[in-house]
């Protein structure tokens, strides 16, 4: 078991400055915040660190800026909504270090919150680099890191950062606490059945976890444009679906998985002339497209989930977004909200399926770390949790 220095392991004098890693990378609509849990994920550690008395810099990333000042990628909507959600006043920072970030984060009274702009603004983010790092340092005199969805990032402000502190001056907030209790519910699994329902796109990238959770899971339920490349492996004609042809071999060499035995079909995803519902074993025509998982499957893969006491759930069974293709991602998150189970889904595009279904209060943990909750279960080491872990000597 994973065992780290959580917000009970810290003394904070009043007044105490708090550098607080959290993982702010939200979906923008423009200047809109498209969705929003990863903040609202943070408050209650927000609220305990005010509680305690302390001041609290906030630092985050956005998006890929790639070490570039670029405005699309600014945190200011961020700290706009963040203030809405606290019912507080945010205080702003337009860079995360140097002159201006330093003496407002000195300036800060007990309770008093700062926004520092998006960390990777600067390459030494991202490069690990120990002179940005140590430029962060200047910021405050305690570390707390909730930025479960960076935390298998080596970056500067994950790693190097908190390094920088004495020990005892830094911790974990409530939601990496949570997120890592959680997912061990997955790694050191003793409630079973365990069924893993996988989705999405593409195998690449999730081959570890799906290796791991094959060995872990009792069943291994496969929908999403990652069972078109599983069939297609195992020659089924494909029509023009979306198919990973890179991990046609990797399909091949995972052989104890689940796959659909009939699929919603089209023309096109934009405006299609026709939609069918095809029997896997006829396989696709030529002018045939893979947009959801069928009916059949539902049902078998509904009476699965139905048994299981553990369910992980990583991607959408289909093109959620649109109406036409909904309804397997949509009947899954009925499945698994009505399980008597403990229920983990997997961050990315898993959150915003299970929020439009209305069954999100329903689940016993949402992860806010799409690729960090996935190396988690494939037995990754993540820099972010390995600096935070209790000497159990």
């Amino acid at each position: 078991m994973i065992r780290i220095r959580t917000l009970d392991d810290l003394t904070l004098p009043a007044g105490a400055r708090v550098f607080y890693r959290v993982d702010y990378n939200v979906p923008l609509d423009g200047a809109r915040i498209a969705d929003a849990t990863r903040i609202e994920e943070t408050l209650p550690t927000l609220r305990r660190l005010q509680d305690a008395g302390a001041a609290i810099v906030i630092a985050s990333h956005l998006g890929r800026p790639k070490g570039e000042r670029k405005a699309k990628y600014s945190l200011e909507p961020v700290r706009a909504k963040l203030a809405d959600l606290l019912d507080a006043e945010v205080q702003w920072a337009a860079d995360c270090v140097g002159d201006e970030a330093e003496a407002k984060a000195s300036q800060l009274k007990a309770g008093q919150m700062l926004l520092l702009e998006n960390l990777r603004f600067h390459a030494g983010e991202e490069a690990n680099d120990a002179a940005f790092a140590a430029q962060l340092r200047k910021l405050a005199d305690y570390y707390v890191n909730d930025a479960f969805g960076a935390c298998h990032r080596a970056h500067a402000s994950i790693d190097a950062l908190p390094r920088l502190f004495e020990t005892n001056r830094t911790a974990g907030g409530l939601l990496l606490a949570k997120e890592i209790e959680f997912l061990q519910k997955i790694t050191n699994v003793s409630e079973r059945p365990f069924v893993a329902l996988l989705g999405g796109a593409k195998i690449a990238g999730k081959i570890e976890p799906l290796e791991a959770l094959v060995k872990l899971a009792d069943t291994v339920l496969i929908g999403g444009g990652m069972a078109n490349t599983f069939l297609a492996a195992r020659g089924v004609p494909m029509g023009g679906s979306l198919v990973d042809k890179d991990s046609i071999e990797v399909a091949k060499r995972i052989e104890n998985v689940t796959l659909p035995v009939d699929l919603i079909v089209a023309g096109d995803l934009e405006s299609p002339t026709s939609i069918d519902s095809v029997d896997v074993a006829e396989g696709l025509t030529a002018g045939q497209k893979a947009f959801d998982i069928g009916p059949k499957t539902i049902v078998q893969y509904d009476n699965v989930l139905k048994s299981a006491r553990t369910i992980f759930w990583n991607g959408p069974m289909g093109v959620f977004e649109k109406e036409a293709f909904a309804k397997g991602t949509m009947a899954m998150a009925r499945s698994i909200a009505e399980a008597d189970a403990i229920t983990v889904v997997g961050g990315g595009e898993s959150v915003e399926a299970v929020k439009a279904s209305g069954f999100a209060n329903r689940i016993s943990h949402i992860s806010t770390g799409g690729g960090a909750s996935l190396e988690f279960i494939s037995g990754e080491t993540l820099p972010g949790v390995e600096v935070l872990k209790k000497d159990e000597g």
